[in-house]
């Protein structure tokens, strides 16, 4: 997947963060894991906002930001992702990354 996500393709940005993530087959680095993801999501990749989001949220291999990760949820969300409509969703009800909404 390396020469492919550096040639821009989502799909394999998004494939090698998880190994990046995970270390299976590579070294594992969180901070490739989050430029990858982020240079995935930010094509639209739904999988990748919402591991992106979850990255953000736990602050691993990037800085705690609710904003940031409520802006990935929602994104990925819009596109129909179940987990991030969730996450997005208690986001919004507890007022994290923005006003509350009851």
């Amino acid at each position: 997947y390396g020469l492919a996500a550096e040639q821009g393709n989502a799909d394999a940005q998004f494939n090698r963060a998880v190994l990046c993530s995970s270390g299976r087959g590579v070294q594992q680095d969180d901070h490739e894991a989050v430029r990858l993801y982020r240079l995935a999501a930010e094509q639209g990749n739904a999988q990748a906002q919402f591991n992106l989001a979850v990255r953000i949220t736990h602050g691993k291999g990037i800085p705690q930001d609710n904003r940031e990760a409520a802006r990935y949820y929602r994104l990925a969300a819009e596109q129909g992702h179940a987990g991030a409509q969730f996450k997005f969703a208690v986001f919004c009800e507890q007022g994290r990354g923005g006003p509350q909404d009851d």
